[in-house]
């Protein structure tokens, strides 16, 4: 995926992705956020969270230009990250579903160690996507030219995923798609195709060749008490009246036992 990501086609999609990263991520608050994996996306740059961390694979190699992003850069093993339960705040994965052996496992540490309330943002390449296509093709037909995508791990589709999110109790707050140019390996034919990039968003905008999916933690109840609480300060009100009323009440019996000392006298 790194040595892919240098070349024209590989550009072009982290471009696409550092910006729409760069305007969600500026927008959601906290105090501690997580990126796990692919040091040339810089996932956290634009967000102003205190605690950014970058998750790394002790298993690959990385070069020091891939690690001078921001925050601080730690080895782990993605399905067993080393935070406490409900202590992160936004945890952001670019391809590391698709590029994880077990994606399920992934998904469910990332649920861990969010808080609830808190965000994923996942990044995806699209299977149902020209590029997709173009990349099965190279993969299964005999005498077809090489895979135009990296061949390291399996694309995952965007519903499906969609589906893992509902079952670990995850609500899709935004989703888009990206990158409609054919799979085209000059620059200068990219640069060509450029025009296609609206019409493919307005027209068939889940073809394109990345997905974007942020999502939020939901905890089953919470709402419910929050309303709860909110509801107690209502409640509470009625001594205020019963303070009031007492003041009537006391100023009526004053009245009536100088009544009474009149008529004794």
């Amino acid at each position: 995926m790194a040595s892919w990501l240098q070349t024209p086609p590989g550009r072009y999609l982290l471009e696409w992705e550092q910006a729409r990263l760069d305007a969600v991520v500026v927008d959601l608050f906290g105090f501690h956020a997580l990126q796990l994996g692919l040091p040339e996306l810089a996932g956290l740059q634009a967000n102003r969270m205190p605690h950014r961390w970058l998750a790394l694979d002790r298993t690959e190699r990385y070069s020091k230009t891939a690690l001078t992003g921001p925050g601080l850069a730690l080895f782990c093993e993605f399905d067993a990250l080393p935070f406490e339960s409900a202590s992160l705040d936004l945890v952001v994965l670019p391809h590391a579903l698709e590029l994880a052996s077990d994606p399920h496992q992934l998904l469910r540490e990332a649920e861990r160690v969010l808080r609830p309330e808190g965000r994923l943002v996942i990044l995806g390449l699209n299977p149902a996507s020209s590029w997709g296509l173009r990349q099965n093709l190279g993969r299964n037909l005999p005498g077809r030219p090489k895979p135009f995508l990296p061949q390291d791990g399996e694309f995952m589709a965007y519903w499906r995923l969609r589906d893992w999110l509902r079952l670990l109790s995850f609500e899709v707050e935004a989703a888009q798609f990206g990158c409609y140019r054919p799979p085209l390996r000059s620059e200068a034919w990219l640069a060509r195709w450029s025009w296609i990039e609206p019409i493919g968003a307005r027209w068939w905008p889940v073809l394109g060749a990345v997905y974007f999916i942020q999502a939020v933690k939901r905890v089953h109840g919470m709402r419910l008490v929050g309303l709860e609480k909110s509801r107690k300060p209502v409640r509470g009100a009625a001594p205020a009246v019963a303070v009031q009323s007492h003041h009537h009440a006391g100023h009526h019996a004053r009245h009536h036992t100088q009544q009474h000392k009149e008529q004794g006298s």
